[in-house]
């Protein structure tokens, strides 16, 4: 779910490049460009013209690597389970460095979405149970506590003489449910939460500020393996993910450097992915009141709505940097040895050769063959967690506040700066019992 690639800092034109007239399968080409605000508000009518254009588009970063963009279901699953795009990001930034000057790929971190087989396999390895079906079914307590604790305290801004409350959606419920059950799942103090949420934000989007994703990964690193000396000293084994780790480690599994990245790629890749997930889905309910209806009519459909929700505004909507190692035939373009690219899941969950009408929302679709979590052996760890979060959070926030409305004009919302997650800084609502 980690996004550190400086592929987040492309961005493809306002208006999207037409095709090469002789060669309609000629990957279409723009230059390095700052994103748009329309494009972070709305990158579908963009990732519509490749999608139309040619099987793989050409983007630049802004700081000039050229970036291959795969936009299309069928080529997007294939990618994902083709061993040919690989994902080590030390022989990344290799290939990079021989590119271009000062890129940055986010070798600083040692986790499972940078490396590859044997080392991805070790690394998964250790954490896998943890997120097993069983082992994630049985946080639902936990979930649901957290849940209400959080809506009770939104609750309690209402007074005496109204029934209604603005508040901002992620900051006070979507961004604390997630990082409070990361905490809980891996022994973390709580307090800390507005500290995990700035390093995920100068790792994540890094806006071309090298210098502070560097700072926020030194500060995390000193800040977790503190906190591992502080139980080794102490002799403190409490029933969590960390102690699970430091079992690793004296196992001869882990060393210091991935246990900094396996932690790091779960307080930021747990929470991310929730985060956004839940401020864009209650967006779309509030631009569709018939969708919202059926939902309120029942709110047990909401594990079939939440996979709507990930197809129709996936929370990540390109996926880790990947390159090829050897050419690889795209729908009929060749991306050579040695390339960057991107597979585009927002673009390849709105493919109507896939999904019929995929730009409307249609909670009721009964078709969960989207690509959010990814796929193949790098596919999202969290999946199972993110989804029940995710569904107890909306099921209670449905039912707590159904006459919930937005307390912004939409053109005010905020988006993330970054290419490659989709979610928004804030979310102002009006909250009505």
């Amino acid at each position: 779910m980690m996004t550190t690639a400086t592929a987040a800092t492309a961005a493809p034109r306002t208006n999207s490049p037409r095709p090469d007239k002789h060669r309609p399968d000629k990957p279409e080409t723009t230059e390095p460009r700052q994103k748009p605000p329309t494009f972070l508000s709305d990158p579908y009518p963009t990732l519509a013209r490749m999608r139309r254009s040619a099987p793989v588009s050409v983007l630049h970063s802004d700081g000039g690597l050229r970036l291959w963009i795969i936009p299309r279901y069928v080529d997007v699953r294939a990618a994902l389970l083709d061993r040919r795009f690989a994902q080590d990001a030390r022989r990344a930034q290799a290939l990079a460095d021989s590119r271009v000057e000062g890129v940055n790929l986010g070798t600083d971190i040692t986790h499972m979405l940078s490396s590859d087989p044997p080392d991805h396999t070790r690394l998964r390895r250790v954490v896998q149970a943890a997120f097993s079906r069983k082992r994630v079914e049985a946080m639902r307590p936990m979930v649901e506590r957290i849940t209400l604790e959080l809506l009770d305290g939104l609750a309690a801004r209402h007074t005496t003489r109204t029934t209604t409350a603005t508040v901002d959606l992620i900051r006070d419920f979507a961004f604390p449910l997630p990082i409070l059950v990361v905490c809980e799942l891996l022994g973390f103090p709580p307090e800390d939460r507005d500290l995990y949420r700035k390093w995920s934000t100068a790792i994540v989007t890094q806006e071309g500020d090298h210098a502070a994703f560097q700072r926020a990964v030194q500060e995390m690193g000193s800040y977790v393996l503190a906190i591992a000396d502080r139980r080794i000293r102490r002799n403190d084994r409490p029933a969590d993910l960390l102690t699970e780790l430091l079992a690793a480690r004296e196992r001869g599994e882990l060393t210091d450097d991935e246990i900094v990245g396996m932690v790091a790629l779960l307080l930021i890749g747990g929470h991310e992915t929730t985060v956004n997930l839940l401020g864009t889905s209650c967006l779309a309910l509030l631009r569709d009141p018939g969708q919202a209806a059926w939902l309120r009519a029942d709110l047990t459909r909401m594990p079939r709505a939440v996979e709507e929700f990930l197809r129709y505004d996936s929370p990540i909507c390109m996926a880790t940097t990947r390159f090829t190692t050897e050419p690889v035939d795209v729908g009929g373009v060749e991306i050579p040895q040695d390339e960057f690219v991107l597979l585009s899941l927002g673009a390849a969950n709105r493919d109507p050769a896939r999904f019929q009408d995929p730009d409307r929302l249609i909670l009721d679709r009964r078709d969960a063959g989207h690509l959010a979590f990814g796929g193949g052996i790098h596919r999202c760890l969290g999946a199972l967690l993110g989804k029940l979060e995710t569904e107890i959070a909306l099921t209670a926030l449905l039912a707590r506040f159904p006459g919930t409305t937005l307390a912004c004009q939409e053109r005010d919302l905020r988006w993330r700066n970054t290419m490659m997650l989709r979610g928004l800084e804030a979310l102002p609502l009006t909250l009505r019992r």
